[in-house]
């Protein structure tokens, strides 16, 4: 049977880097003056320098942005309604950006007969799968999949099921589009635990090519491991005023404690020479490190990723792998891992082709 390969990936941002002032509006909305200075020490701990965002930190201009400190007013953040308008109005445009990122060429179009997306933060129908087959000319027959709702982990999935079709179809390739805009849901709040969980989001998109033609990753196997008694630990439901996360702060621990007891499940550690674990924050990196006991080295780029970018959700960790593309040398085997609701984590292993 064919292989399926990972030839290449795409991946975008918003212009507008709002971390810095989003800790400052966030730390502003604490009025205990406790709650206030633990969340700055915390935001300093979570090692994110950088978080991109669709709102814009000036006054409205002109085009689709909005102001984020007119959308977040005090005492009047945006219902569910209105944060999907802004999701439907600045959604194409980092999708756009990341597709020209992938730079597709005439034949590498031609051969495009699936398109698959994960998003958890946004819904439009037609949706994102119309917006990808109208802008890069594909034909209407072009099959379409929606991965919704599925979280952190759902790039994982779209891989899988990309490596199924490709398998099966080996003319045919897929193309797979990661886009989330997590800071559309930032929650007014009190509750220190719930802004500090806020403080790791971004928004991203990553665009990538999987095909039958040797090149780049070849997707090896995938492995979905879900953590006992660990149901209610990350939880993501639709709201009158966005979509409502739930992160319980026993997440890092469980799956520090899942590592150690199913390393073997995981990957051959000591013939694993890349690792792409999604960074859905410096607790999280540090709990898989210490379960499986990696090298500090080992997570360096799911870490740099972490810095530049913080937490996209479902995109996150092909940032990871595309950066790993890049450095790698041919043959070196690989485990990528992304954590979700479930508490779940699915697995892909490749090599280097």
């Amino acid at each position: 049977m064919a292989g399926a390969y990972l030839r290449r990936i795409g991946t975008a941002v918003p212009e507008h880097d709002i971390h810095e002032k989003f800790v400052a509006f966030a730390g502003n909305m604490l009025q205990d003056r406790r709650a206030r200075s633990i969340f700055q020490r915390m935001a300093v701990k979570s090692e994110i320098h950088h978080r991109f965002s669709c709102l814009k930190e000036d006054p409205v201009g002109a085009g689709a942005e909005c102001d984020a400190f007119s959308f977040y007013g005090s005492g009047k953040f945006p219902s569910t309604a209105q944060r999907m308008k802004v999701f439907e109005q600045s959604a194409p445009v980092v999708l756009r950006k990341a597709l020209e990122k992938l730079a597709l060429s005439a034949e590498e179009r031609s051969r495009i007969r699936h398109v698959i997306v994960t998003c958890c933060t946004g819904f439009y129908a037609p949706g994102l799968d119309f917006d990808i087959i109208d802008y890069l000319g594909l034909p209407a027959s072009t099959e379409r999949t929606m991965i919704g709702f599925m979280g952190c982990y759902a790039a994982i999935n779209a891989l899988r099921l990309a490596r199924h079709v490709v398998r099966s179809e080996p003319d045919a390739s897929a193309l797979v589009v990661n886009l989330e805009l997590c800071t559309l849901h930032f929650q007014e709040t009190q509750d220190l635990s719930e802004v500090i969980s806020f403080s790791l989001f971004a928004d991203g998109c990553a665009a990538s090519l999987v095909s039958s033609e040797p090149g780049g990753l070849r997707l090896d196997s995938f492995h979905a491991m879900q953590i006992e008694n660990s149901r209610n630990l990350i939880t993501w439901r639709v709201g009158d005023l966005g979509f409502d996360m739930f992160l319980s702060t026993h997440v890092p621990s469980r799956i520090a404690q899942a590592m150690r007891e199913h390393a073997d499940a995981v990957a051959d550690k000591k013939n694993t020479h890349l690792w792409a674990v999604h960074p859905g924050g410096r607790s999280i990196l540090d709990a898989v490190e210490d379960g499986l006991g990696l090298d500090p080295e080992a997570l360096r780029t799911s870490r740099n990723v972490l810095s530049s970018f913080g937490n996209m959700s479902s995109a996150t960790v092909m940032f990871v792998l595309e950066k790993l593309m890049q450095e790698a040398r041919s043959g070196a085997n690989g485990c990528a891992m992304s954590f979700g609701p479930g508490l779940t984590a699915e697995i892909m292993r490749f090599h280097v082709a």
